[in-house]
Parts: structure tokens; sequence; C-alpha cells
């Protein structure tokens, strides 16, 4: 019964730890990008630049794509 009600106050006291890992895991870093337009848009509400660009279907990369897959993964059947 000890053993037990030590191993449980150990996983309480673990897991209020960790908590607040995330908030002591952080570096500050220099933006080299802040304020490219091709980035983060015109504004902060706005969509990037970069988003703007469309590219052509092209089936034949699916297909390649589908091989390659098939190939890691194995056949998935539904």
């Amino acid at each position: 019964m000890r053993k037990l009600s030590v191993l449980a106050f150990a996983v309480v006291a673990v897991s209020l730890a960790s908590c607040k890992y995330q908030k002591n895991n952080v570096i500050e870093q220099n933006d080299v990008r802040k304020g490219d337009e091709w980035v983060y848009g015109v504004s902060p509400d706005s969509a990037a630049r970069q988003l703007k660009n469309k590219y052509t279907a092209r089936p034949e990369l699916e297909v390649e794509a589908n091989k390659i897959r098939e190939k890691l993964y194995g056949k998935t059947g539904a």
C-alpha cells in the first residue's frame, strides 16, 4: 500500500511539474524576415504574398507519389 501511494504521489508531482514545461523551453530570436510582405503579408490580418502562387495540376505526379507511398507503407486496404 505504501509503494502505491508513493508511486501515485510521484506521478501527480511529475504531471503538475510538466504543466509549465513549455513556458521555460523557449528562446528569444531575432526575426530576420520581420516586416517582409512575402512572408507575412501587408498586414497581420492579410495572407502572405507567397500563398497567392497557383500551380497547374499534374496527375502524373500523383501516380508517382502513390507508387512511392505504396513502396514505403505497403498497400493500404479500405
